[in-house]
């Protein structure tokens, strides 16, 4: 009897992945589905090409602004104009106020995009998002919530901080092929890291930047080699890096990770197989990285207002956070 459990056991691991994969599967699915964006028509891709967005000074910066904004303005007429009216309502719904700060701003395909909460100039405390899959300009609220709830959390302890939301790269669709390698993260690791670099002239002197990478986006950092600047860099809700080690990483910075109790992707195999999978699971004691409490957090919920992960993300930037904290 015993020795059939053990014969059994195997199987039954392999089923249980099998199943967890599945039920991921189903879950993202639909959202995949509905976020595919097909081409769409735009004006020059402003921004790009220079370093994913920042200038040379800051004295560019306001300019930069009035530039992209006419941008996004231009790709939503447009988007109109060819029969694509959600492209072009979701387009509006991004400049809506008239004082979004947009560095950068390619209205091609699914978009890319580079946003400034808070004034940089004068921030001390800067932060920069790196999105995960599905992020498109067609889901881009979605990224854009998480920015401002994580910007207003700061203000309350820290005014002089900013936030950068940056979708700066093509990323891959929740259930594709692209998803599970490292390629898209590669390419987008080459716009990251001049941005990095060029990102202190535009801030106050000697000004803490912080790297936050959700999910496939946590991949886009690890592949990113940082400069002095950047002092953490945190991966949640990540399915791997590709490094078997934090100190493998290209990065001085400090390399925080965190995952929620009800985050799905804790059932992701964390393999690496023939460039297919990430490998050791980023909060694995073996990783080598600080863990941080993320409390309930889902997938989605990281930087929701009033929650564990928001509270413990806030402090890795400001500086507070303790090295001891624990996952949770």
């Amino acid at each position: 009897m015993t020795s059939s459990r053990k014969r059994r056991r195997p199987a039954g691991r392999l089923r249980r992945t099998l199943l967890a994969s599945l039920v991921a599967g189903a879950v993202v699915l639909p959202l995949s589905a509905a976020t595919a964006v097909p081409d769409a028509p735009a004006p020059a891709a402003i921004g790009f090409g220079d370093g994913s967005g920042a200038g040379a000074d800051a004295a560019a910066v306001q300019e930069r602004y009035t530039a992209a904004l006419a941008g996004v303005a231009g790709a939503a007429a447009m988007a109109e104009d060819a029969g694509r009216p959600e492209r072009a309502a979701k387009l509006r719904e991004m400049t809506a106020g008239g004082s979004a700060q947009f560095l950068a701003f390619d209205g091609h395909g699914k978009g890319r995009a580079v946003e400034v909460f808070g004034r940089l100039a004068t921030a001390d405390r800067v932060t920069v998002l790196v999105p995960g899959s599905d992020t498109t300009l067609d889901t881009y609220q979605r990224f854009r919530a998480g920015a401002v709830a994580l910007q207003q959390r700061l203000e309350r302890e820290h005014p002089e901080s900013a936030v950068v939301a940056w979708l700066g790269y093509d990323a891959p669709g929740t259930v594709s092929p692209t998803v599970a390698t490292t390629g898209r993260a590669d390419e987008a690791a080459r716009e990251l890291a001049p941005f990095l670099d060029r990102l202190p002239a535009l801030t106050a002197p000697g000004a803490r930047l912080s790297l936050l990478c959700h999910s496939y986006g946590s991949v886009v950092c690890a592949r990113t080699r940082t400069g002095p600047a950047v002092t953490d860099m945190v991966l949640y809700g990540s399915p791997g890096t590709g490094a078997g080690a934090a100190a493998a990483l290209p990065t001085g910075a400090r390399v925080w990770a965190g995952r929620g109790s009800r985050d799905w992707i804790a059932h992701v195999p964390h393999v690496r197989f023939a460039g297919i999978g990430f490998g050791t699971d980023p909060v694995d004691p073996a990783f080598g990285a600080r863990p941080f409490a993320a409390g309930a957090a889902g997938h989605s919920d990281y930087l929701k207002p009033g929650t564990r992960s928001l509270d413990s993300l806030a402090a890795i930037v400001l500086g507070t956070a303790a090295p001891e904290a624990s996952h949770g």
